[in-house]
């Protein structure tokens, strides 16, 4: 048997720890200072509330002793119903920014839901947005044919468009929200599981033009191209798709690569063993400085990913005691359903623990991070495989809380038979080298779960099971309470600290969203998109064939207490 790589915080004793009061003042003042910086008030300014990615409001009108009273505010229906609502409102200033999958974009009163202007990109097909980014006075979305395009924040008039790539030739396109900083807007690109090269781009916020683009697969001459055979880097993968993270005061950019293409078959990419890794950067967390793009370190999850094991999710910036020294952790969970624990100044491995309970792909992580006894999937022939390649989370985000210091996380039991073959390249085209099919575990029914964890020993606190999948992201409040919704159309309110459910509302249609909570005028308000889709969503009904309550649908619904009742 091997163990689970974990982090054990240490125990101060009080004999030992002769720290003097002004000492004891100052870390005080620091933990207060840290808090504040992931924590949203008024305001939702950011994809994930903060550039820390938090997805954590310190408001707390709302809180565990009347949340039972919450009774919708305002409605807005979009009126875009491919692959519902997954987006991530943006607010400021009283003002709500919503993105939808087909690239429409309004701007709406937050407390009243009046619209102030709309925006309607040329329609295309297979859009899945989540959502804009808002600065320097504008409003960024990147779009289903690879463009990013940034409105005027107050009319809604288009500043400027720009090109990514050409979409007919690489087969790409943007689904994330792009990330503000500063006076540039970066951006991810989604096409993994085609023959495409991956990249992130950075664009001036004020003209559109290009101030840096890092590939994650590199080429000649650049650091990691010897972990790629022949020319296989050319087609390599490594998809930027979700939105990545920033820290001010290191000047780093954080974000999570995608999985290595051909997804399941690596005999035509696969160089052998190396220190350093295989097929970098894919299946990896990197960072990279907020200026010039350039790689200050990365951390590979997944070294030869031959499972789809994407590393493209939420990367959490939070400062915790490990081992008795504060120290800067980028908290981050791989498609394969472990939660990984990095130093976010250089990419130290700190430990890495399950999230998901079936996981047989490997036997454990090693304290070094060294996955041992990998099963991998073999060429012509069936392997029955967990997670599935549809994740032991999907991309519906964390949320993490300073008041419980847990890390509330979704997690979901499914299971694949994978195939390997082998698949030349074409670009543009799927290139999945293989096939799997979508199965439940040996142990029981597919199902989900919603847990809080310590981040730094890997407890599990508390679990929320729910008989078919949890696909919204996780909000969290200053009122201990823990925002989601099902695909049932449940919208509902957790205790954060026990997970006692408190509160529900049936809105008619499933959700895949990210709710968000901000206050105008004193008034504290809850809104969440509604309205079913995407691919792993499809997948959930094939699964669950008497899931007969999931509804589409593209709809704000927006919560608050009722007036006079606060």
């Amino acid at each position: 048997m091997y163990a689970i790589a974990m982090i054990q915080s240490s125990r101060a004793i009080p004999a030992v720890c002769a720290l003097s009061i002004r000492l004891m003042f100052c870390c005080l003042a620091l933990g207060v200072a840290l808090a504040q910086e992931g924590a949203t008030r008024n305001d939702w300014p950011y994809h994930g509330g903060t550039q820390y990615a938090w997805r954590y409001s310190g408001l707390n009108q709302i809180n565990t002793s009347n949340v039972k009273n919450l009774v919708p505010a305002w409605m807005f229906q979009t009126g875009d119903y491919e692959n519902g609502l997954q987006s991530t409102p943006i607010v400021l200033d009283g003002v709500l920014y919503l993105g939808t999958s087909r690239d429409q974009i309004f701007a709406l009163d937050a407390a009243t839901g009046k619209l102030i202007w709309q925006y309607n990109y040329p329609p295309g097909t297979g859009g899945q947005g989540k959502g804009v980014a808002v600065g320097a006075g504008k409003v960024f979305m990147g779009t289903h044919d690879d463009y990013v395009v940034a409105l005027d924040q107050k009319t809604g008039k288009e500043a400027w468009k720009t090109a990514m790539d050409d979409a007919t030739q690489c087969g790409c396109r943007i689904i994330s929200a792009p990330l503000f900083l500063k006076d540039k807007v970066v951006v991810g690109n989604a096409g993994g599981d085609g023959a495409f090269r991956g990249y992130l781009t950075a664009l001036d916020a004020n003209t559109g033009r290009v101030a840096w683009r890092f590939y994650t697969i590199p080429g000649p001459g650049e650091r990691g191209h010897e972990t790629w055979k022949g020319d296989s880097w050319k087609f390599g993968g490594g998809a930027t798709w979700m939105t990545g993270s920033f820290d001010p005061a290191l000047n780093l950019v954080y974000w999570g690569v995608g999985n290595a293409a051909g997804d399941v078959y690596a005999g035509d990419r696969f160089v052998g063993e190396r220190p350093d890794g295989a097929n970098l950067y894919s299946a990896s967390v990197v960072a990279v400085d907020g200026d010039t793009g350039k790689l200050r370190w990365y951390y590979q999850e997944v070294p030869k990913d031959v499972w789809d094991y994407d590393a493209a999710y939420e990367c959490v910036l939070v400062d915790r005691e490990v081992r008795g020294q504060l120290r800067k952790l980028l908290l981050h969970v791989n498609k394969n359903g472990y939660l990984f624990v990095l130093d976010r100044t250089n990419g130290q491995f700190l430990g890495a623990y399950p999230i998901s309970d079936n996981h047989n792909f490997a036997a454990g992580i090693t304290e070094d991070g060294k996955w041992v006894n990998r099963l991998e999937p073999v060429e012509d022939r069936m392997t029955f495989i967990c997670p599935s390649p549809s994740g032991g989370k999907s991309w519906n985000e964390n949320a993490f809380s300073p008041r419980t210091g847990y890390i509330y996380t979704p997690g979901l039991e499914l299971c694949s038979n994978y195939i390997a073959r082998k698949q030349e390249p074409q670009e543009g085209r799927g290139f999945s080298a293989g096939n799997w099919d979508h199965v439940p575990p040996h142990d029981g029914s597919a199902r989900s779960h919603l847990d809080a964890w310590d981040p730094v020993t890997g407890k599990r606190i508390w679990s929320y099971p729910y008989k078919y999948f949890l696909l919204a992201s996780i909000l969290a409040t200053g009122g201990d309470l823990i925002f989601t919704g099902n695909p049932e159309g449940e919208f509902f309110a957790l205790d954060a600290r026990n997970g006692n459910k408190l509160w529900d509302f049936q809105t008619g249609a499933g959700h895949r969203g990210s709710a968000i909570t901000y206050s105008v005028n004193g008034r504290q308000y809850i809104a969440t998109p509604t309205g079913w889709g995407s691919i792993v969503g499809r997948i959930m009904l094939e699964v669950f064939p008497d899931a007969k309550n999931v509804r589409n649908g593209s709809t704000l619904i927006v919560f608050a207490l009722p007036q006079g009742a606060r």
